[in-house]
């Protein structure tokens, strides 16, 4: 008889396992240290001003809450799907389905983030920004990092540690070029500590709104769980990887925006994130030390591409776990000779990153995914709360906590987002209902 803490055998149609504790930390810190800390922080910094440092930190914290019930779920259900699976299993397959929609939609959205980010970078490292080009070279990385993963996971594992590797030494260089700014006079960047406006004069508002923006920026733990069937001993592995991995990233997000605010301020910052899409490789070009800002350009390109590539990654699995239940067409589950790529599920996922790449601003695509991966998460967390007491790793307050952060940060958006993400809700659910009539039907 298999014990629980065994290593799953493969079955028929499923994926390979070949990752372990390092190969699942740098999928997870390659989807995390990408978008959020070279775009969204900007992004966050127009809304809550020098404050956005405490949103990183509030941020940290829910998505700390968010890993555990992720890990604990992965660890006890260790198929592709992410909580697709854990609301159909442990929930209502309505809730299921709604949590899958809801990470095609926001993850697509952050994708597309990626390559516009990844073009801002590298145009304005060639001398300025042309905008007529940001577009047509964000389509083309996604079309490149599609024809990657379409080479396997193991394939797209070493390209993924080579980027992630070449990210931390350009963070940890920011940083440090950063510091003799931040002890000099980087104490007057964060006066008025809080944005206020007319509204909202304590600056709650913005602060959390830049706490919903930065909470998507943590969420790329949740490549690990999605990639649940191909992870070696996923008891074990899953939430030791997930736990390492947003750990490593607090602290850099922290850092990183500490340097960033106290070097230039939170409105240039802000201008810069939305103006050319590379922030910090302008904060980068006020620090003393030449060179810097090449190696903050290339860190940066690196992290968007890694960003990218376990977001397809992450995606094509999700949609391979709906087409094995009826929620996708049949086609999308089908499998590579070798058993290690859903090549149709990462074909379909690769076209639509492509066409959301084309509308042009990291600010619109950003912000509708925070609303989106809030709802995907209090899924998770009300999933969490629905296993066996023997099942469990950690305090189910971590996960009731999570479910209520999530739920309120979800609305803090602006309401055209939430109202555009309630709307993709509404079709979702009525698409859902309407292929399990027809599948009843035909059935009868």
């Amino acid at each position: 008889m298999q014990s629980k803490d065994s290593e799953p055998a493969q079955q028929p149609g499923t994926l390979c396992r070949e990752l372990g504790t390092s190969g699942a930390m740098m999928m997870g810190l390659g989807s995390i240290i990408g978008t959020g800390v070279f775009v969204s922080i900007g992004v966050a910094a127009g809304a809550a001003g020098p404050s956005v440092i405490v949103a990183i930190v509030l941020a940290a914290l829910l998505a700390m809450c968010n890993a555990f019930s992720s890990a604990q779920l992965a660890a006890n259900h260790p198929v592709s799907g992410g909580t697709y699976e854990y609301g159909y299993t442990y929930l209502h397959p309505t809730l299921g389905f709604t949590a899958g929609w809801m990470f095609l939609c926001a993850k697509s959205a952050s994708a597309a983030t990626a390559a516009l980010g990844f073009a801002g970078y590298l145009l304005h490292s060639f001398g300025g920004i042309d905008q007529r080009w940001l577009v047509p070279v964000a389509l083309a990385t996604s079309i490149l990092l599609t024809l990657i993963v379409l080479s396997g996971i193991r394939r797209s594992n070493m390209a993924n540690t080579i980027i992630v590797s070449v990210t931390l030494v350009a963070l940890v260089a920011f940083v440090l070029a950063g510091l003799p700014m931040l002890m000099r006079d980087g104490a007057s960047q964060f006066t008025p500590f809080f944005k206020s406006d007319d509204q909202t004069p304590s600056g709650v508002q913005g602060l959390l709104y830049a706490t919903a923006l930065m909470f998507v920026a943590y969420t790329g733990y949740g490549r690990i769980a999605t990639l649940g069937e191909e992870v070696r001993e996923p008891r074990r592995t899953i939430p030791r990887a997930i736990v390492l991995t947003l750990a490593v990233s607090a602290a850099l997000y922290i850092a990183v925006g500490v340097v960033a605010i106290a070097t230039v301020g939170a409105v240039p910052l802000s201008e810069a994130a939305e103006g050319s899409a590379a922030p910090l490789e302008i904060v980068a070009r006020k620090f003393n030390l030449p060179g810097v800002h090449h190696l903050v350009a290339i860190g940066a390109m690196a992290a968007m591409l890694g960003v990218l590539l376990n977001l397809i990654l992450g995606l094509s699995r999700v949609v391979l776990a709906m087409s094995r239940r009826g929620d996708m067409p049949a086609a999308t589950a089908r499998l590579n000779t070798s058993g290690t790529t859903p090549y149709i599920a990462v074909i379909v996922v690769g076209i639509i990153i492509t066409s959301l790449s084309a509308i042009g601003s990291v600010t619109t695509t950003w912000s509708f995914s925070a609303f989106t991966v809030l709802i995907y998460y209090a899924i998770t967390n009300l999933a969490a709360l629905r296993l066996r007491k023997e099942d469990r790793l950690y305090s189910p307050i971590f996960a009731w906590s999570g479910l209520a952060g999530c739920l309120i940060l979800a609305f803090w958006v602006d309401w055209q987002i939430w109202l555009t993400g309630l709307t993709l809700i509404t079709l979702g659910l009525a698409w859902h209902t309407l292929r399990r009539r027809l599948r009843s039907s035909s059935e009868a």
